[in-house]
């Protein structure tokens, strides 16, 4: 599928330019995602995820989602520690990939298509809602978090996996600069097209970051809202509990 030729910071600039262009950009890099991401971490993305699952700490018997979950790298830990789970991710080459993993023997998450902006889920369903790389994709973040908040039950738990903006101006610069280089170069040799994943950089770039993140988990009605920096703060882990 070929990427629109909207230049990448006009295209991720609105909500609706953002959406149509997230969902053409992983539908092309779906096949590659898994291993664009152990590159692009220097192989430190599975080790994250093993440390977000155990902070989660999902428990035999309950409810949980998986938003964005891509092609199941969380769903699938988390379904090991005896949770329910439902992957859900608005790329249908990413739900293909998932759904082939799980039918393997032992793997139980069931995988839909569909949008973490407006979930099919009546309020009050899940015990724990998780995300990997999702909360800086979705178009309009508020509105996501609050469809997390209507799903989860009184004192469910929401967990949140992503690249972060570093305050720090030097840092900040030397990541983006970081992502935009190695990301252009994979981009071009894998699909012939740099903006497949310099879009990593340029959603970076304009992320709120880490506390204020944590600050609009609050304004959506979460309480104990964290944030945890990880890998010297160019990743984040967010948590909050909806009250009871």
């Amino acid at each position: 599928m070929t990427i629109p030729r909207l230049p990448l910071r006009e295209a991720i600039a609105k909500a609706e330019t953002k959406g149509r262009y997230t969902r053409r950009v992983f539908a092309t890099i779906a096949d590659r995602y898994d291993l664009v991401n152990v590159i692009l971490s220097f192989n430190r993305d599975r080790a994250w995820k093993r440390r977000f699952v155990a902070q989660a700490d999902p428990h035999t018997g309950e409810m949980a989602l998986d938003l964005a979950c891509g092609t199941g790298d969380i769903a699938f830990p988390v379904a090991a520690r005896g949770a329910r789970v439902v992957g859900l991710d608005i790329t249908p080459q990413m739900i293909a990939l998932a759904r082939a993993k799980a039918a393997r023997p032992g793997c139980n998450p069931r995988f839909l298509v569909g949008d973490m902006m407006r979930l099919p889920f009546v309020p009050g369903t899940f015990d724990l809602v998780t995300t990997g790389y999702g909360i800086r994709n979705v178009p309009d973040l508020r509105r996501a978090l609050g469809e997390v908040h209507r799903v989860l039950k009184p004192g469910g738990r929401f967990f949140s996996l992503d690249f972060n903006r570093p305050a720090n101006r030097l840092a900040r610069a030397a990541y983006l600069g970081y992502l935009t280089v190695i990301g252009s170069a994979i981009g071009w040799l894998v699909h012939r097209d740099p903006d497949t994943y310099r879009y990593i950089a340029e959603t970076v770039r304009v992320h709120p970051g880490g506390p204020a993140v944590a600050a609009l988990l609050t304004e959506a009605g979460f309480e104990r809202a964290h944030y945890g920096p990880v890998f010297g703060g160019f990743m984040a882990i967010h948590s909050a509990v909806k009250g009871s």
